[in-house]
């Protein structure tokens, strides 16, 4: 099977479909879509038409085709990703955000609601696309986003920029000590995956950069306790902390936030595929300067 010159568009996302799913693509009939959308640039709904008509395959998307049947991830390729209501920058050297994350920053939205200035910060914000989301979403926050490989920190600043978010490049360990005891929201994806859990996902295994899946430690646990631990610092006394994580780790952090004895009301929610992927909890009494 080979596409060829002069080929209709309606054959050749028929036969786009056929090599991505024989690669072992997920969702082969959109990502062929979605590329043949990328050179067109017409929107889904006009493309979906334009198939029923003899519109020629455009230029180029045989080539897009065999790169995403070789498992290169669809955004690195059409370089977008989209997230809630943003199109994201994306490229190699950033972690393409999840839908799964979508749901985290729905959290933090719901929290802030009738707040009039809340001022929120993202600890490891990657692509921006939960500091992006909240800034888009909540007129009058203040939001913050903290970044450490130089790469998503520049991914970060294409995306967040326009949006009014001030983005430093830092370790979330440590960063914005000169915030210490003022945010009223802490939210981060931090990196989470235990060492030994390599992804499956060729798309993830190769692409996304290591630095963004793996949480340091057997357990993958040291930066999600590293991220507690500067939620602890950064927030006012009844701050809101919720982070993402794997759904094996939801018991081990919330009996992790239960035992500081900083914490309240802690609280593991199910994302929309049911799996337990986020807990979040409100800082108890007066936090001291670290």
């Amino acid at each position: 099977m080979a596409f060829h010159q002069g080929q209709s568009l309606a054959d050749a996302v028929r036969e786009a479909t056929d090599i991505l799913a024989d690669a072992g693509v997920p969702s082969p009939r959109v990502d062929a879509e979605l590329l043949a959308d990328h050179l067109l640039g017409v929107g889904l709904g006009r493309l979906r038409a334009m198939l029923l008509g003899d519109s020629p395959a455009p230029e180029g998307y045989a080539e897009l085709v065999s790169e995403r049947a070789e498992r290169v991830p669809l955004q690195h390729i059409t370089g977008v990703a989209y997230f809630r209501h943003l199109e994201l920058r994306v490229g190699p050297g950033v972690f393409v955000p999840r839908p799964e994350t979508e749901s985290v920053v729905q959290l933090v939205i719901d929290h802030v609601a009738g707040m009039a200035h809340p001022k929120v910060v993202d600890l490891g914000t990657g692509s921006g696309a939960i500091a992006g989301s909240i800034a888009q979403e909540v007129p009058g926050a203040e939001v913050h986003a903290v970044e450490y490989s130089p790469f998503a920190h520049a991914w970060a600043m294409r995306n967040l920029e326009p949006l009014g978010v001030t983005l430093i490049q830092g370790d979330l360990r440590d960063a914005l000590p000169e915030h210490n005891g003022t945010f009223d929201v802490v939210v981060s994806n931090p990196p989470y995956i235990p060492a030994e859990a390599i992804p499956t996902e060729p798309e993830v295994a190769l692409h996304d950069p290591p630095e963004a899946l793996y949480g340091g430690g057997a357990d993958g646990m040291e930066l999600p306790t590293a991220a507690a631990a500067s939620a602890a610092r950064l927030l006012k006394s009844g701050g809101y902390f919720v982070m993402e994580h794997a759904e094996v780790q939801a018991a081990w952090i919330a009996t992790m936030l239960k035992r500081t004895g900083r914490w309240s009301n802690v609280t593991t929610h199910l994302d929309l595929n049911g799996k337990e992927r986020a807990t979040s909890a409100l800082l108890a009494g007066t936090v001291p300067d670290e």
